[in-house]
């Protein structure tokens, strides 16, 4: 299936790895430097973002449903400016989706983006264990096993109240993947 895309969509898309970049680039500085710091960012954070958001786009077309990706300017501007007090909440936007979803396929199509995480996760992992790009591995790691949790919280809009409400064991396995992740390696 061909992944279809506008060019509304890829600005979208570039302002919110770009926003993300400066912002964690930014509370990165003091030990990387600014330069560096933003290179690791866009790498580690920003294609952990691509993806997770290109993930969910994919399997919502895969059920022929309408999807595209839609900054949400404000949290983006904001999120930069949290990042100046060492802090950051990034929201930087959404699949939006248009068509036939029932629960379960708005389960799967939320459980896309933190798997996909967790994988680059693991992908992070390897590189790091074998000493390829070092700094990016280990912030890749880091924060896409971070991105995979934060995005399992059970409330709102966040994928893991729609994957909770799909499949429980799908829910609790990536839970637990992610948990362990972020906090026992």
């Amino acid at each position: 299936m061909k992944l279809r895309t506008s060019k509304t969509e890829v600005i979208d898309l570039l302002k919110a790895w770009i926003a993300i970049s400066i912002a964690f680039g930014i509370l990165l500085k003091d030990t990387l430097g600014i330069e560096t710091a933003i290179l690791v960012a866009a790498f580690s954070v920003g294609i952990g973002f691509l993806l997770h958001e290109l993930s969910h786009k994919f399997v919502a077309q895969h059920f022929r449903c309408f999807a595209e990706f839609r900054s949400f300017d404000p949290m983006l501007i904001l999120a930069i400016l949290m990042s100046f007090v060492g802090f950051i909440f990034v929201a930087p936007g959404a699949v939006m989706i248009q068509g036939y979803v029932d629960y379960r396929k708005n389960g799967v199509i939320s459980f896309a983006g933190p798997f996909t995480n967790i994988i680059l996760a693991i992908i992070f992992l390897i590189l790091l264990s074998f000493s390829i790009f070092p700094l990016i591995a280990q912030y890749g790691f880091m924060i896409n096993s971070w991105i995979a949790l934060f995005n399992m919280i059970p409330v709102w809009n966040f994928d893991g109240k729609k994957i909770l409400m799909w499949n429980k064991l799908a829910y609790f396995s990536l839970v637990a993947v992610a948990f362990f992740f972020s906090f026992i390696l």
